[in-house]
């Protein structure tokens, strides 16, 4: 403190000439050293005023910077009886306590905001400047399918999930719509809010597959509905009229062409009522009845039922079995139906392969992993990006002669188990339909 260091200064220069007045006081008369020492005590005292009015409260006020640069806002400067003093001292302390109270506020705005973010129904990811994430909530975390420990840190773009690839190619201030290969489809956003004067980017990430998937299936089940009455009854009708007109014409030895023909007709009749009852079979999938199933056990028996569908194309169909794996509650037939699906799409997508994609002989395992993943690989020619996002959607397919709602009944089934899943070609060149059962 500057003016406490001239005040000692000023007290000892005083002292000392006092001294030296008293040591010289002989050659001085007694009322002129009675009226200097009388100086020098009045000078003492107004000293002691002067330390009380100025440098004590200078001390206070000192001690006040101090608490602001600790950023101790809960203590407060005592009154000091000096007016212009305690004005500043009124003054400071209603600061100090206006910023503990906006530094509380802050604290409970933080705390519930985190909150907030960790329980929020959608996936958060907060970003540095440099790109790098910085925070990544719980749904995020299980939207990307990922460990908080593999992406702090990374940019997003280097973040091995294929969610985190289509955030990478959002723009800044915009919003996507995004369909991966697991079905599922999100709403993302690419935004960011200021901090310290900084703008921070962040993504949302809003899942919007029961939306879609309940408009999805509310539209194809009234127009398959309406379509398989109308085939029905149509074909029934056309059916019955055919063959009242074929047995009357067998009694006639000239129409036995015209009979073969009404006979084609019926059967090409009955063909289109079994195709139109497959679709109409979607939309009545039955809800799942779960009992504890062993699921090595599930997988061989399928295993064992397509080895004949696999020998006859001259595709190698191998089982790798994890030995640890769990019993898991889900409904042992419709699961069943699953994995034979899926294991005759692999089959087709060999068999159908066009010429030079597989260089190798057709090859489909099927694994099961400890706790609850089945995978089912194959070698086939893999499928493009734009394949992997449309891959589930009702009624498509990429098969010449396909119908598109093989997916869509192994959709239904694994979501009504509550399963995670994913059908995607890897950078190996193998496809793989992951399954995890919880």
């Amino acid at each position: 403190m500057r003016i406490k260091f001239y005040f000692s200064i000023l007290v000892f220069f005083l002292l000392g000439l006092g001294g030296m007045l008293i040591y010289l006081s002989k050659g001085i008369q007694p009322l002129h050293l009675y009226m200097v020492e009388g100086g020098i005590v009045f000078i003492l005292m107004f000293l002691i005023v002067f330390y009380r009015k100025i440098v004590k409260p200078m001390n206070i006020i000192g001690s006040g910077m101090e608490l602001l640069r600790e950023q101790d806002f809960s203590s407060r400067l005592s009154k000091v009886g000096q007016y212009e003093t305690d004005r500043i001292v009124n003054v400071f302390n209603r600061m100090m306590e206006q910023l503990k109270n906006e530094r509380l506020r802050l604290r409970e705005q933080n705390h519930f905001l985190d909150l907030l973010i960790q329980a929020s129904p959608m996936g958060v990811v907060i970003t540095t400047l440099d790109g790098e994430v910085s925070q990544l909530n719980p749904m995020g975390l299980k939207m990307m399918g990922v460990q908080l420990e593999e992406v702090m840190g990374k940019r997003i773009e280097e973040i091995d999930s294929p969610l985190a690839e289509e955030l990478a190619a959002i723009p800044k201030d915009h919003t996507s719509v995004v369909q991966l290969n697991d079905a599922n489809i999100y709403k993302c956003t690419h935004s960011s809010f200021i901090d310290r004067g900084f703008h921070h980017p962040f993504y949302l990430i809003e899942k919007m597959t029961d939306e879609v998937m309940r408009a999805e299936k509310k539209a194809y089940e009234k127009v398959i509905r309406m379509i398989a009455h109308e085939v029905n009854n149509t074909t029934a009708g056309i059916t019955s009229t055919l063959d009242t007109v074929e047995q009357a014409l067998s009694t006639d030895n000239d129409m036995e062409d015209i009979c073969e023909v009404m006979r084609v007709c019926m059967e090409r009749c009955f063909s289109m009522s079994r195709f139109i009852t497959r679709f109409a079979d979607v939309v009545k999938i039955p809800e799942p009845t779960l009992a504890l199933v062993k699921v090595n056990d599930l997988v061989a028996m399928c295993k064992r039922f397509m080895e004949g569908m696999c020998a006859d194309r001259d595709i190698l169909l191998v089982e790798e079995y994890d030995p640890d794996m769990e019993d898991v509650r889900l409904d042992a037939i419709l699961f069943e139906q699953v994995l034979v699906n899926i294991i005759k799409n692999a089959v087709e997508s060999i068999e159908h392969a066009p010429e030079g994609t597989v260089t190798s002989q057709g090859r489909i395992v099927v694994r099961t992993i400890a706790p609850g993943t089945i995978e089912v690989v194959d070698n086939g020619p893999g499928m493009t990006k734009e394949t992997e996002a449309k891959i589930f959607s009702p009624f498509f397919s990429t098969k010449p002669n396909g119908q598109g709602i093989g997916l869509v009944f192994i959709r239904e089934v694994l979501t009504r188990h509550g399963c995670s899943f994913s059908l995607r070609t890897y950078s190996d060149g193998l496809t793989r339909f992951r399954i995890i059962v919880k």
